[in-house]
């Protein structure tokens, strides 16, 4: 009881259960949901607001005023004053978005409106900078809403209850049927509940599907979903807890050396043997044993290690709280890599909190934390998290986890144009990497490379990111792959070879995410760089390119390439995405992209907006060519 705010599906605010009077005007509603949307990034301000909602009123100040006059009827006093506007509203209160994306699954599935549109069946065609805006949250959202979906199919399936799960795959598969993730899981849950017949005319529809829409067929991953118990092998020795304990040990020391399917099947052997035991926190150990190794070492198979995540989590929270903040940490890492950031963030919050004390846990879970706010440009807060990263790993001489937590900082240094500290952090990672980490050296050095391209070094770069995208090739990781091949796009770009740059930033799009568990900002980082290589070139594809960064962007929460998909909108004419730039740059701490901001969109006298193409940093001529350039050279 109390206050409840409910913006998904037609909206409505409740007050000790009984629906307060609707206020008068759409425009009351679209102010709460900026208001309440925004709250985690910033405060606006009455001068933001009246541009994005009232900019079509003879006196926009006067109607924002009016409007949240009514705003404070419907909410009670929510404060609501002074020059920069906030909520104020009791801690307590129900808010549906949030219980969405920050929420237990639990309490996001019970969510009234959970699958409707925010704001459903509102439009707001007199301010078109809002309406950028508020399509850009609907689709956030809806991932949002997937995601939850999701967790709680993973959920009920690691639970046994695999009839629920396959209910919740299926609503999930209906709301986007093109993700081989959900389909996969779908197969999964049909199969684990006996139904092998609708487990099988689900991937003959699936496979009919991909061919009709995309071209494509399902890679492995919907094949391996029919074989459901892959945490058991035939034989069931259960000879005991040291037994246990050695096939975890062997397991994992096979997969470090890369004979990954004999290690798997010792991990899945450690289970039976755990299970035999009947020690919750050896089961708890066991299947975070094999999740990790699904997770890092088996490309693909991401779905199958949350199944024994959540497993371990049954297990675990009680008897051993270590292996649960494992468990979450990892549950974390997955959503991170699909760009489902909300619940990245609520499963690492879950993390830290079971982790206690444990320093080694910590600077795992400080690393995919400050991972996960630097991919949606919260950079501040990111550098932090990172910084600290670093010292724990380096305090407690986990060479691996400080080359990472290393990489991810010099990555966000990169962004924000801090090239000095990144090139110190990002020399440091690749030495760490060389000493004790081969596989990992790609991603640092690419970085590092394309710190090389923004200073002019542009042979440099070039053997910097070919020499990445041979060991990405070699390890056959479509993550390295990507961020290398991007360079190497750039690279081309830099040298005015457009076609060759164009070819190969289209195959490392397609490359970086060939499976179903790719990193998803990856493909967005290289994606700008076509984009903004179309728009400037005026290909014919930009459109169809900048609107797949935009729906990548907004869906996921890439709080910056979403800026940057309105930027190249803007260079091909749409206005209101140029409005919609700035009002969300100016939620960003960062001057890199403030000044690519200011460069692109050009207000003159506070109405008419002058527009041209982001060119990548890359292709700029190099400080010694604009010598030329200078009147009287």
């Amino acid at each position: 009881m109390g206050l409840a705010i409910h913006l998904l599906g037609v909206p409505r605010v409740e007050r000790d259960g009984k629906v307060v009077p609707q206020p008068r005007g759409l425009k009351v509603w679209g102010l709460l949901a900026y208001l309440v949307r925004s709250a985690r990034a910033t405060r606006p301000s009455r001068r933001q607001l009246a541009a994005l909602l009232f900019e079509d009123a003879d006196d926009p100040s006067a109607a924002l005023r009016w409007n949240l006059s009514q705003l404070r009827r419907l909410l009670g006093d929510a404060g609501l004053r002074g020059e920069l506007l906030a909520l104020s509203i009791e801690p307590r209160s129900y808010v549906d978005v949030d219980v969405v994306a920050s929420g237990t699954w639990v309490e996001a599935l019970s969510a009234p409106g959970l699958g409707h549109e925010l704001l459903e069946g509102m439009n707001f065609a007199s301010s078109p900078s809002f309406e950028v805006w508020l399509a850009t949250e609907r689709r956030h959202l809806q991932a949002t809403t997937e995601a939850v979906l999701r967790e709680a199919a993973l959920a009920r399936l690691s639970a046994g209850a695999a009839g629920e799960a396959a209910d919740l795959a299926g609503r999930l598969v209906r709301q986007n049927p093109l993700d081989e993730n959900y389909q996969a899981l779908l197969v999964r849950s049909l199969a684990a509940a006996g139904d092998g017949v609708g487990a099988s005319r689900q991937v003959a529809a699936c496979r009919e599907l991909f061919r009709r829409e995309l071209g494509v067929v399902p890679g492995a991953t919907l094949d391996a979903a029919m074989r459901t118990d892959t945490a058991a092998p035939t034989a069931r020795p259960a000879t005991g807890r040291a037994a246990a304990i050695a096939q975890m040990e062997a397991g994992e020391a096979a997969i470090g050396a890369g004979v990954l399917d004999a290690g798997l099947q010792c991990l899945r052997r450690a289970i039976v043997e755990a299970d035999a035991t009947g020690d919750a926190a050896l089961r708890a150990r066991a299947r975070v044993a094999l999740g990790g190794a699904l997770v890092h070492a088996a490309r693909g198979r991401d779905e199958e290690g949350a199944t024994a995540l959540h497993e371990a989590l049954t297990f675990g929270q009680q008897a051993s709280p270590a292996h649960a903040a494992a468990a979450c940490r990892e549950l974390g890492y997955v959503e991170f890599l699909r760009g489902r950031y909300d619940r990245a963030l609520a499963w690492l919050r879950r993390a830290a909190t079971l982790a206690g004390t444990d320093r080694a846990e910590q600077a795992r879970i400080a690393i995919v934390h400050g991972s996960v706010l630097s991919d949606t440009a919260h950079y501040a807060v990111a550098l932090g998290l990172l910084h600290n990263a670093v010292a724990l790993a380096d305090a407690i001489g986990d060479a691996k986890q400080l080359a990472y937590a290393q990489s991810m900082l010099g990555r966000a240094l990169l962004l924000c144009g801090d090239l000095p500290a990144a090139t110190e952090v990002l020399d440091r990672s690749v030495e760490a990497a060389k000493k004790s980490w081969t596989a990992f050296v790609p991603w640092p050095q690419s970085l590092r490379a394309e710190i090389d391209l923004l200073q002019g070094n542009v042979d440099a770069a070039a053997d910097r990111f070919e020499h990445a995208f041979a060991l990405g090739c070699q390890f056959g990781d479509p993550c390295w792959e990507g961020i290398a091949g991007r360079g190497l796009g750039r690279v081309a770009i830099a040298r005015g070879e457009t076609a060759r740059a164009v070819e190969i930033l289209s195959e490392t799009i397609t490359r970086c995410v060939r499976l179903p568990d790719a990193y998803l900002w990856g493909k967005g980082y290289a994606l700008d760089v076509l984009c903004g290589l179309a728009v400037a070139e005026r290909l014919p594809q930009a459109p169809a390119w900048v609107d797949e960064l935009h729906c990548l962007a907004a869906r996921s929460g890439m709080r910056e390439l979403t800026v940057r998909s309105y930027l190249h909108r803007t260079a091909l004419g749409d206005m209101a995405s140029g409005s919609a730039a700035r009002m969300l740059a100016d939620e960003i701490d960062n001057p890199t992209l403030s000044g690519d901001v200011d460069r692109a969109v050009q207000v003159e006298s506070g109405v008419r907006i002058k527009a041209r193409a982001i060119v990548p940093a890359a292709s700029r001529r190099s400080p010694a060519a604009r010598e030329t350039d200078r009147p009287g050279s």
